[in-house]
């Protein structure tokens, strides 16, 4: 069965209760990430969670249906697996998978497969897009204006009462990640004492309370830093990041966000577009806030072609490592960032 994205925007399909295997691709992570959740809390008996790395998967493809097919260590019965992959990494554990019972006694627990860098049209996603037991969706990633529109549907499903301006603000200090927006909701409902059956609504006031102190507090600065090359000012920004504990996997996030926006802004206009044009009529559609507007055409005039498509790859090798190595993470980030604010300078 296939899904689209605006299936998830506020909920999850009715398909997906008849789904084991779930395949979620495409540039937008932190969307896919999200359709997954909304799938875990609809199970009726999640049990015990198991996550799994693609790359553990594609040197063991029988270790998925092992663990699929096994009973919880911890006395409920039930658990759910979710694989984190690049690409096709879990193809062939998927077809291990699919080969063993897929109904009865024997059934698999259900999978939840965030495939970054795979697309409905990959092998995995072909594997799976006609059976009735499996789900594919493809997630692209979103602009200000439908992630406000996510925001504002979270605010009223846990009570808060926003208004646009301010489900624009949460979504941009978000680097228009729906998770991290979900988490800043989540805070100011605590902090308003909000809920369903009790609304409460919901200033800047109350947002600069439980978040930064300003919006310049926020990952932006260093993302501009970093993709704009401007290496004087990135050992100040990544002590600030430090200094405020800001996530270094949430700054990762920030700058997937951005290069993927670089990305369907340079599909737009072209090798011989206008910049300044294509930005104009981009903030006039609400896709691009208007105080970006300098930072991104300086960055895209940095990042275009094959520099662009390295980019994405070394923002994505990151991430993995920052996940595999949380000890080191600070190091592993501003060696990463280094390398990339110094490619960026030199792009001029």
């Amino acid at each position: 069965m296939k899904a689209t994205q605006k299936d998830f925007a506020t909920g999850i399909p009715a398909s997906a209760d008849r789904a084991l295997v779930f395949f979620f691709c495409g540039p937008d992570e932190a969307g896919g990430a999200v359709a997954a959740a909304r799938v875990i809390e609809r199970l009726a008996h999640p049990g015990e969670r198991v996550e799994l790395a693609g790359a553990d998967l594609r040197r063991d493809p029988v270790l998925l249906g092992d663990e699929a097919r096994s009973s919880s260590l911890f006395g409920g019965g039930t658990r759910h697996i979710v694989v984190r992959a690049q690409g096709d990494e879990a193809h062939d554990a998927v077809e291990v998978l699919l080969s063993g019972p897929m109904e009865g006694a024997a059934a698999p627990c259900p999978v939840l497969i965030v495939a970054s860098g795979a697309t409905d049209k990959s092998r995995t996603a072909k594997l799976l897009a006609a059976r009735p037991d499996a789900l594919v969706a493809m997630f692209y990633p979103p602009d200000l204006a439908a992630v406000s529109r996510q925001v504002r549907a979270m605010a009223d499903a846990a009570g808060v009462k926003l208004g646009s301006d301010l489900a624009d603000r949460i979504a941009r200090a978000a680097g228009l990640d729906v998770r991290l927006a979900q988490s800043e909701v989540t805070k100011l409902a605590l902090y308003l004492d909000a809920a369903p059956e009790s609304p409460r609504p919901a200033d800047a006031a109350a947002f600069d309370a439980i978040g930064a102190r300003t919006e310049d507090d926020g990952f932006a600065p260093v993302v501009n830093a970093v993709l704009g090359g401007q290496v004087g000012k990135l050992a100040g920004e990544l002590r600030r990041v430090r200094e405020l504990g800001l996530s270094p996997v949430g700054l990762l996030l920030a700058l997937e966000r951005r290069a993927a926006q670089l990305a369907a802004l340079a599909a737009r206009f072209g090798p011989r577009g206008d910049v300044a044009s294509l930005l104009k009529a981009e903030i006039a559609a609400r896709r691009v806030f208007y105080k970006d507007e300098a930072d991104i055409a300086n960055q895209l005039r940095r990042w275009r072609g094959p520099a662009l498509a390295r980019l994405v790859a070394r923002l994505m090798a990151l991430h993995r490592a920052l996940l595999s190595n949380s000890q080191d993470a600070d190091l592993l980030l501003a060696q990463g960032l280094g390398e990339i604010t110094r490619a960026a300078a030199r792009a001029r």
